[in-house]
This record gives C-alpha cells, sequence and structure tokens, in this order.
C-alpha cells in the first residue's frame, strides 16, 4: 500500500465516523421530537377529557368554519382566475391580492387548526 491508499483509507473512516455521530444525533433528536409530541398530545386529550361540552364545540365550530374556508378559497380562487393576467404581470395588483387575502387566509387557518386540534373526535355531532 502506497500513502496515497493510506490517507485514502483514513479519510472514508473519518468518513463514516462522521456518519455514525451523524445517524446517531438524528436519532436523538427524532426521541426528542417524538416524546415532545407524545407529551402534547396526552396534554391536549387531558383538557379534552376535562372539557368534553367545549371539545364537542370546538368540533362543531371547526365544521362549520371548515365550510366558511372553502367558500372562501372558492372567491379566491375566482380571484385569481379572472386577473390573473394582471397579477403574473404586475406586482401592485399582486401585492394588493396578497394584502386582501393574505392576512385573513392566514387567520383563518389558524383558528381552525386550534378548533380542529381541541376539537372531540368522538362520536359524530348531531346538529
Amino acid at each position: 500500500m502506497d500513502r496515497g491508499d493510506v490517507i485514502q483509507i483514513e479519510l472514508l473512516r473519518q468518513l463514516v465516523a462522521g456518519q455514525q455521530r451523524q445517524n446517531e444525533l438524528l436519532a436523538e433528536l427524532a426521541q426528542a421530537t417524538s416524546g415532545l409530541h407524545k407529551q402534547r398530545a396526552a396534554e391536549i386529550q387531558q383538557w379534552k377529557d376535562a372539557n368534553p361540552k367545549l371539545s364537542r364545540a370546538c368540533r362543531n365550530a371547526a365544521e362549520t368554519l371548515s365550510r366558511v374556508q372553502t367558500q372562501f378559497l372558492e372567491s379566491i380562487t375566482e380571484e385569481v382566475i379572472e386577473n390573473g393576467e394582471h397579477l403574473v404581470d404586475g406586482d401592485f395588483m399582486l401585492h394588493e391580492f396578497v394584502d386582501r387575502f393574505g392576512p385573513r387566509m392566514a387567520h383563518l387557518n389558524g383558528v381552525l387548526q386550534v378548533l380542529a386540534q381541541l376539537g372531540d373526535h368522538g362520536a359524530p355531532v348531531k346538529g
């Protein structure tokens, strides 16, 4: 074996050791993330168990708000289709569109996500 081969072998060993360490760190990260997720899920379930009526109301509200979101998305898509050329060609129109629909969409999605997460996923809601 010449010196070049020895250097290559040592570099490969270092590479393998680095990859092994990276795998260990990724496993630790996955374990920590999983633990946090399980803890959060348990906390949410405790809240649902302590507030069953409110949890069912959250589910009902999420279902209603989901229909509102669908209608809102329909109006957004109509707006895009009708003004597509202006949105592509003009920065002003794009900014107007984002200013008009962006904050409402973000807030609606946030509220819907919270309600859906807190909503009881047991028996269907009667309504």
